[in-house]
């Protein structure tokens, strides 16, 4: 065993309270950097003496070396045994799986998530703990303490493991057991879900496209949707990971899955489409001509989820985070269950989960799950869409119009601007902070402000407080605007602008989104001084 002696823990611009680390990867790949950070997260956790890990990533550039890295440095603390997936590879959902299946200490998950991969792209490390979700603030606080503090970290001098063969080895005292990554994630899900039905609907001459975007669900997609329920051939497409994601962008939404958005909408389209990120945790669901908001998407999941075997009772309640549509509130009222709205980070869920207090949880980010992990879970998604319409044997567009009809339509868009300057970023966010007490009475394009704050989140199970967690502005009829900071980017400041408007069952449902939302965007332009404070009111992407 080496022990590092270092002058102070190289971690500029790393944000409290974030479950894990997110830069460039040639910023990880200086010397000492990802070990300073694994061995402040292991300090942060009282240590790794005597525990059991799991350790995976997706499979972008840099995984398999800081996996090496990250497993010497896990035998040299003196953890006891290290479970791997085959390749590196571990979905995030099946990562969190595997720690509560297994009953482990914890584990740590190498990605960027939806961003690109490469070696001038982004990488990224975070650390899960017992509960199989992200770390809660609790944790995050000391972790980012002892990257402020830190002097040395341990390292063995052991050679490299052989990721490539399933098995068990020895890196000095610890054990590690290379695993199959699909096989213990294929069949929870086949607990969940009813695959006689879903495999039915499919030899009956349904068909659908599942877009991989070249990262890790592609094994679980083919292994799940073309081996066990009977897909054709090639339905999963971009199926093997790629360091680099085939050189695109793994964020599953119409701009980056654009491929599959195109046949889709086409007249070769398949009955229904789907792709997942770069981690496995975020979905995007498409019906024939139909693309389906992640809002919309968690709202009809949840007025259907009892016609799947795992949900038939029942769900406890529905949470989402604040950014995301109200759809689900809807629906969580009419079945008299308890609806909550978090900040946006899956660790908020994890909480009202293990309490009992929700079943089904979601984010407008496309990230969508239930109590069975503590993650969000992508292919979990399309599952329970695919049993919901092996169910109801109708298309994805008349499940979506029969679902506005009971509950009315949350018109709804993200429009992302990337890459902002940091100081731009900033002024426009405190400059509309400071407005907010005075919003509330106003008119603004033509739309009635009824209320505007920042808003805060007290957890109902620990009682600990959240502030600033995004800013929210209401106008008359149901409309809504939200903005914050996300902190998923590597360059300058990705400002998020959450546009909804709700129309009632009886109202008009089928208008363009962007039209249906005109107004309120207008608003939030001039509310802002959008164009003097970042000069442009056009975002990257819309979502």
């Amino acid at each position: 065993m080496t022990i590092s002696t270092i002058k102070s823990g190289p971690f500029e611009g790393q944000k409290p309270g974030t479950s894990g680390l997110r830069k460039k990867t040639r910023v990880f790949m200086q010397p000492g950097y990802l070990e300073c950070f694994v061995q402040s997260t292991f300090n942060a956790i009282d240590g790794v003496a005597g525990k059991t890990l799991v350790v995976g990533g997706d499979g972008r550039f840099f995984n398999a070396q800081a996996i090496q890295t990250i497993l010497k440095m896990a035998a040299a603390n003196g953890a006891a045994r290290a479970i791997v997936g085959l390749g590196g590879l571990l979905s995030t959902p099946a990562v969190s799986n595997l720690i509560r299946q297994r009953k482990t200490d914890g584990g740590l998950v190498l990605s960027a998530s939806h961003n690109p991969g490469g070696i001038d792209e982004d990488f990224g490390i975070k650390y899960n703990i017992a509960n199989g979700g992200p770390a809660p603030e609790s944790i995050t606080a000391r972790m980012f303490a002892e990257t402020e503090t830190i002097t040395e970290y341990r390292i063995s001098d052991a050679g490299d493991v052989d990721l490539g063969t399933l098995g068990k080895t020895q890196v000095e005292a610890m054990l590690v057991e290379i695993i199959d990554p699909v096989a213990e994630y294929a069949a929870l899900m086949q607990q969940l879900f009813d695959f006689d039905k879903i495999s039915a609907l499919i030899a009956g001459g349904f068909t659908l496209g599942f877009d991989a975007m070249h990262a890790v669900t592609g094994p679980y997609a083919k292994a799940i949707l073309e081996g066990q329920l009977g897909a054709a051939p090639g339905s999963v497409i971009n199926a093997v990971p790629s360091e680099n994601f085939g050189g695109g962008h793994p964020d599953p939404n119409p701009v980056w899955a654009k491929a599959l958005m195109d046949e889709m909408m086409s007249d070769k389209a398949p009955d229904f489409g789907a792709a997942s990120d770069g981690d496995g945790d975020r979905n995007m669901i498409v019906g024939r001509g139909t693309y389906v908001t992640p809002s919309d998407s968690l709202a009809v999941l949840a007025a259907n989820a009892h016609l799947a075997p795992a949900y038939k009772e029942g769900l406890a309640g529905v949470a989402r985070s604040m950014p995301t549509s109200a759809a689900s509130d809807r629906v969580a009222e009419k079945l008299g269950i308890g609806c909550f709205e978090t900040p946006t980070g899956w660790k908020f869920f994890g909480n009202l989960l293990d309490a009992g207090k929700v079943t089904l949880c979601g984010e407008e980010s496309a990230g969508t799950g239930s109590d069975h992990v503590r993650e969000k879970d992508g292919l979990w998604a399309v599952l329970l869409w695919l049993n919901i319409l092996a169910e109801r044997k109708q298309s994805v567009a008349d499940i979506l119009r029969e679902h506005w009809q009971e509950f009315g339509r949350n018109y709804y868009s993200r429009h992302d601007f990337e890459a902002v300057p940091t100081d731009a970023a900033n002024a426009l966010m405190s400059g509309l902070e400071a407005k907010l007490p005075d919003l509330p009475g106003t008119t603004c394009c033509g739309l009635n402000v009824v209320s505007a704050d920042s808003f805060s989140y007290s957890d109902p199970v620990d009682g600990s407080v959240s502030h600033n967690q995004g800013l929210r502005i209401g106008f008359e009829g149901g409309a809504r605007a939200v903005l914050r900071l996300s902190g998923t980017g590597t360059e300058g400041a990705t400002l998020r602008v959450y546009l909804e408007q709700y129309e009632a069952p009886d109202g008009n449902h089928d208008l363009p989104v962007e039209d249906a939302l005109e107004k309120v965007r207008s608003a939030v332009v001039e509310i802002t001084d959008m164009a003097g404070h970042i000069g442009r009111t056009d975002p990257d992407v819309k979502t």
